[in-house]
């Protein structure tokens, strides 16, 4: 008998590389440490944990190491190890470290955007905003509302996603010039998920950290929000007045639209009741997951495709970055050392806005979360300070195209059809952007 050749797939790799990936290289880490330890004591594991939390970082910020092929999802799992192997992180602490309610709330929400792209909802609704948006402004505010109402319920890089290639088409079937319409989704992506713990990945990190009340949290963050995406169109028809000012009338394009009207209701109601849940004070990485883990009950659609549309190197990363800095906290961080940062005055609105926004840039939103997370502790006002910090570190990821992964997305989406967003495209609006939103959202949470 003839057998063909075993290939597994992308999820399968990724599913077996994810739970057992992080355990396999803490546990070798943990074997090397006896012969290690000894050599490494007092001063010097704090030394070589500073060293591999820096080095973790700067090669988190740029994206890879030079001369190697290893992305950030592999960067984190290193320099996890590593704070292992160094022995300024005992083991048992490691796994303690990973925070298991952002994982699982991350998980349960990537189930949920899958249920509703396989579906066919997204096409059903690109479909819909072709018919019916007439004119080239009416068309930006329907995709700037659309990227950010999603965007604030189901994690925006996820929707960033779906929405780039969607909008693309619609736009090149439309006849109109795509950048734009693809800046929009990106920035009113990052603006619309300040809004909501499940907004984006920090968010959902914070809402862990924290325990605000998901209702506590939309409304103090859901006007920034609003507010946010209104001027996020108004910029764009400003500096895009050649695509605007002539107010053409559009005609409704003939797009191919493949949706199982059964799987699209189910996955639209599962989504509301989700939302219901999220709102009605259920935790969210339960519900998410509940709902995500009922989701997988259908005889239309086969769960492997559903592995497919989740981003496991991500979940993979999360888990390693929360072993990087509970390593440093534990080897560096003195109550002499946050003493000396409180001297910074972090209790201020104004000035911790302006430092988890710098960070944010510097290293990325999430582990500048992270990175503050130890120095929140010794505030006053916890809440107050969690929710400027998501909104500061949600808002700066505008600022330039490497602001945030949900604009690398769609700079890449874009790519991959011949369509080119340059830096300079994507800064001449995101710098004013980025500066006009913070300082709304810095001075409606300070005042």
């Amino acid at each position: 008998m003839r057998h063909r050749a075993s290939n597994p797939s992308g999820w399968r790799v990724a599913l077996s590389v994810l739970p057992a990936g992080i355990v396999l290289a803490i546990a070798i880490a943990h074997t090397l440490a006896p012969t290690l330890l000894h050599r490494i004591s007092g001063e010097g594991r704090n030394v070589a944990a500073g060293v591999i939390f820096v080095g973790s970082y700067l090669a988190l910020a740029i994206g890879r190491i030079p001369g190697l092929s290893i992305d950030r999802a592999g960067i984190a799992l290193v320099g996890a190890s590593l704070m292992v192997a160094s022995g300024a992180l005992p083991l048992e602490d490691a796994y303690k470290a990973v925070d298991l309610d952002t994982i699982t709330l991350l998980l349960g929400m990537m189930i949920v955007v899958a249920s509703l792209r396989l579906s066919g909802f997204f096409a059903v609704a690109n479909a819909w905003v072709g018919a019916h948006a007439r004119r080239p402004l009416i068309l930006l505010g329907v995709i700037v509302a659309t990227s950010g109402v999603f965007s604030a319920f189901l994690v925006n890089d996820a929707i960033c996603l779906v929405l780039a290639p969607l909008v693309l088409e619609l736009t090149l079937a439309l006849g109109r010039r795509p950048v734009p319409y693809l800046l929009a989704v990106a920035m009113a992506s990052n603006i619309g998920s300040t809004a909501t713990i499940t907004g984006n990945p920090q968010n959902i990190m914070i809402g862990s950290f924290s325990h605000i009340p998901y209702t506590k949290f939309a409304l103090a963050l859901g006007p920034v929000a609003l507010l946010g995406l209104i001027i996020t169109v108004v910029l764009i028809a400003l500096l895009h007045r050649a695509e605007f000012a002539d107010g053409a009338q559009l005609k409704a394009p003939r797009l191919k639209v493949n949706a199982n009207r059964v799987l699209v209701i189910r996955a639209l109601l599962a989504t509301l009741i989700l939302i219901a849940l999220f709102f009605a004070g259920v935790v969210p990485a339960k519900a998410a997951i509940i709902i995500g883990g009922l989701l997988l009950l259908t005889r239309r659609v086969k769960s492997r495709r559903i592995y497919a549309e989740i981003d496991w190197s991500l979940l993979l990363m999360f888990a390693g970055l929360f072993i990087i800095v509970a390593g440093a906290q534990h080897a560096l961080l003195s109550h002499d050392t946050i003493a000396a940062v409180g001297g910074l005055h972090l209790d201020q609105v104004p000035v911790l806005s302006a430092v988890t926004a710098v960070l944010s840039n510097l290293v990325s939103n999430v582990p500048a979360v992270l990175m503050l997370k130890p120095f929140v502790v010794a505030l006053k006002d916890h809440d107050r300070a969690w929710l400027v910090i998501a909104m500061a570190s949600t808002l700066a990821g505008n600022f330039t195209v490497l602001g945030s992964i949900a604009n690398l997305i769609v700079v890449q989406r874009a790519a991959a059809s011949g369509v080119e967003i340059g830096f300079w495209d994507y800064f001449r609006v995101g710098a004013p952007l980025t500066i006009i939103t913070l300082a709304i959202g810095t001075m409606w949470l300070w005042l």
